[in-house]
């Protein structure tokens, strides 16, 4: 068994020169290219679970399917709760087999994120795991918009709330389809002048790949959370493998055809991170 909390493969990514991918799975099929990817790289790896995947299927189903991956793989997986919203929903990952937490209270005053999400740590440190908390707010593209991080309030986030990670609103969105736009790297020195966590990007798949490498190599991001664009590669596999074969109607043997894809793109991930061989 290879499972590692968020601070295990952190750690080492904050003076390593690289970041870790935080992979969002929606299913058996990605998870299990995704833990398979990471091991072809031999690299660490964060399955992450987040609202729309615990909305198709139980915490408990999802924490066994991720343990029983990282059972068959020898680099490290990190098995994440991504953007949980109660105490209670963090209780029962943890009790699911979770090894890390985020608790999202970015859309709560300082004080309230801080006093919620530092219970969440609490409970997580309690029993030996992580917790990643939000400060700023990440919006999602066509939805609602960001609030960027004040790096004032970042340090007394870090500070206050005890998180062993933490997610930061830079010019980065949640579901962006391409490459476009940025980081804000100005920003982002600012927090880190104030700060010593390992910092966070979410929606990470909208920042430019050269722009990805860079920071991972030569900042406080330690984490990258991409999701819409191995979604994206998900879902073209599947359409060709339907369009190939009309009458095929197999679940097993059409799901079967978006592996490779997803495989490569998970890999081409970890490389753009500089995490290849860091396992």
């Amino acid at each position: 068994m290879t499972l590692a909390t968020l601070s295990d493969v952190l750690r080492p990514a904050l003076t390593g020169g690289y970041a870790v991918p935080g992979l969002v799975c929606l299913g058996w099929e990605d998870m299990r290219a995704y833990a398979m990817a990471a091991e072809a790289e031999r690299a660490p790896v964060i399955l992450q679970a987040g609202p729309s995947c615990r909305a198709h299927t139980p915490l408990p189903v999802l924490g066994a399917m991720m343990q029983n991956l990282a059972g068959s793989v020898s680099v490290p997986v990190v098995i994440h709760l991504d953007h949980g919203y109660t105490f209670d929903e963090c209780q029962q990952a943890l009790d699911s087999g979770f090894t890390s937490l985020m608790y999202d209270g970015s859309r709560h005053p300082l004080a309230q994120n801080i006093a919620e999400t530092a219970r969440v740590a609490e409970l997580a440190h309690g029993a030996g795991i992580s917790c990643e908390g939000e400060i700023g707010f990440v919006g999602y593209s066509g939805g609602e918009r960001s609030a960027g991080t004040d790096p004032e309030e970042a340090a007394i986030f870090a500070r206050d709330s005890g998180v062993d990670a933490m997610a930061i609103s830079v010019g980065n969105v949640h579901l962006q389809q391409d490459h476009e736009g940025g980081l804000d790297e100005a920003r982002i020195r600012a927090i880190e002048a104030l700060t010593d966590v390992p910092l966070v990007i979410h929606g990470g798949s909208g920042v430019p790949l050269p722009q990805r490498a860079h920071l991972a190599a030569t900042s406080r991001i330690c984490k990258f959370n991409i999701g819409t664009e191995l979604r994206m590669a998900f879902g073209a596999a599947l359409r060709d493998a339907v369009a190939a074969d009309p009458a095929r109607f197999d679940r097993v043997a059409i799901l079967k055809d978006t592996h490779d894809p997803v495989f490569e793109a998970a890999r081409a991930v970890i490389r753009g991170l500089n995490a290849g061989g860091k396992a």
